[in-house]
């Protein structure tokens, strides 16, 4: 198996920026795990606060303890406002996603060719 595909393997199934720590490029690597940690923290912070509104409001009896109800609930509060930290978090976290998966691919793919010279020629 090529370093290429085993870097866009890495960085498409374990973390973004993983990839390039398996290619020795610790400063992308680096950079994308810590963008990557901060928007999955920013979307996790997010949810949790959204969590204990609802959870204040059924322990109030604003909500009742009906699923569908509650359902209804977590959707509105999913679907309000506009562009939010919610949504460049996830949109930031996708591209560093595709980022670290190409960009990996092209370094392991120079890398291969330097460590294969034959495949040069051809």
């Amino acid at each position: 198996m090529s370093n290429a595909l085993k870097a866009v393997l890495f960085s498409a199934f374990v973390f973004p920026g993983s990839g390039h720590l398996y290619l020795r490029k610790p400063v992308q690597g680096v950079l994308l795990v810590v963008v990557s940690i901060a928007c999955l923290t920013i979307l996790l912070s997010i949810a949790m606060e959204k969590a204990q509104q609802i959870s204040d409001k059924i322990l109030s009896g604003e909500i009742p303890l009906d699923v569908t109800r509650i359902a209804e609930e977590i959707t509105s509060h999913a679907v309000t406002g506009g562009i939010q930290w919610a949504d460049i978090a996830t949109y930031l976290l996708l591209v560093c996603w595709l980022v670290g998966m190409v960009d990996s691919f092209r370094v392991g793919r120079s890398k291969d060719k330097a460590d294969n010279p034959v495949d040069k020629e051809i």
